[in-house]
């Protein structure tokens, strides 16, 4: 490890001292996880010696991750090292070193890309929110084979994912907790104190600020364990899409859109194909996002909320498709409410998941008959709601025809 970040480096961003497999690091926002696996990376390829065939895999939740986060970030790796700077071979979506050291990117969006390569070590980015963490993980663990002790560095700020829950009883693994005040010197002056005045004491600010694993609510409609258990690699048709749409009270830097797209089997089972929200857009931006997911997912139908904006909604969709095929709702009950039987389709067996949406499950596991306990919308979960009721609840209410 390079001599200056041994005297700048604070004790919580260096390896711990004997005999472990898993470094776990659990941090809030900006407390200096990504610098502390960035210059461990580092130090790895820099003490492998003039000839070296060190190889280190490099995984987050996308590819585009890892090169904006991990690699060229503020805090990656080609920004942190000094004198001894690794080539980045963007072609090849890999570092190399002078040496001959080699680190190499995979997504987790791809767990079969980690079949058949091997390594002396691993780098896992915010392991908490990948899509096929699972997957991807044990990949991993079948390629960390080289070498006389293969070692794993993990940063991310929790959630209470099963993976994660099983990292920390592991007893190879090693933990370090990394709250963001830990890190004040290198953020903005008033950072800290204007995110405690909104978000100080709770689950929200304690996960996010403080790196604390918020167990799921006791009485939320939605645990994590089932979610897990309803997610699928899913490759088979569909009779109807839909793309449901929570349109934003207000404009600005923390509303978000809800917009989810899901789908329905022939069986009858519904499937929840993508969360496509997005958060600080202008009325325009969201609904270019809309009809982005449609077009996207050659979707059937809009379903949009129409309690927050009135006819307005439906024009601004139809001002950027105006052949856009649109059915409004207005909620008549309270959110928990036009919950519960949208939750109990889960608990039936008849949704499932297509990935992993941790944005959206945080929401689906924090959502109890008071709402959100950060007392924010849940927008991504009102979507949600609005897609498969529209695929599900509504269409079996529809009368049919009977045969005399």
């Amino acid at each position: 490890m390079g001599a200056e970040w041994q005297f700048c480096g604070r004790l919580d961003q260096k390896p711990p001292n004997g005999d472990w497999r898993t470094w776990l690091v659990l941090g809030g926002r900006g407390s200096g996880k990504t610098r502390a696996g960035a210059e461990w990376v580092q130090a790895l390829a820099a003490d492998a010696g003039e000839r070296s065939d060190l190889r280190i895999a490099l995984i987050a939740e996308t590819l585009g991750d890892a090169r904006e986060v991990m690699i060229d970030g503020v805090s990656g790796i080609c920004r942190i090292a000094r004198r001894f700077r690794p080539e980045f071979e963007i072609s090849r979506r890999r570092l190399v070193w002078p040496n001959g050291a080699v680190a190499q990117i995979y997504s987790s969006e791809d767990p079969e890309s980690l079949r058949g390569p091997q390594f002396h070590f691993a780098w896992c980015d915010e392991l908490a929110k990948w899509r096929h963490a699972e997957d991807t993980f044990d990949m991993l663990q079948f390629g960390l084979r080289l070498g006389v002790w293969p070692r794993q560095l993990i940063t991310t700020t929790p959630r209470p994912v099963p993976l994660l829950k099983r990292l920390m009883a592991d007893a190879g693994t090693r933990l370090t907790r990394m709250p963001t005040a830990a890190n004040a010197r290198n953020l903005a002056p008033g950072f800290l104190d204007a995110l405690a005045l909104r978000y100080g004491g709770s689950r929200l600010g304690r996960q996010e600020l403080d790196g604390e694993l918020i167990a799921d609510r006791e009485d939320a409609l939605w645990q994590r364990a089932a979610i897990e258990a309803a997610t699928v690699r899913f490759t088979g048709a569909l009779r109807r899409i839909v793309v449901a749409v929570d349109p934003p009270a207000a404009s600005g830097a923390s509303s978000c859109c809800g917009i989810v797209v899901a789908g329905l089997e022939t069986s009858g089972r519904a499937i929840v194909l993508a969360d496509c929200s997005v958060e600080g857009a202008s009325p325009a931006a969201w609904a270019t996002a809309v009809v982005r997911a449609y077009r996207r997912f050659d979707a059937d139908r809009v379903v949009a909320e129409i309690n927050q904006g009135g006819d307005m909604v439906t024009a601004m969709l139809r001002s950027i498709d105006a052949n856009l095929p649109v059915s409004t709702v207005r909620a008549t009950r309270g959110k928990f409410l036009r919950a519960e039987p949208v939750a109990a389709l889960y608990e039936q067996g008849r949704v499932a998941h297509a990935g992993r949406f941790a944005a959206l499950e945080d929401q689906m596991c924090d959502f109890g008959p008071d709402g959100l306990s950060a007392g924010r919308s849940p927008d991504r979960l009102d979507a949600l709601v609005w897609a498969l009721t529209a695929l599900v609840i509504d269409a079996a209410a529809e009368p049919r025809v009977r045969g005399v």
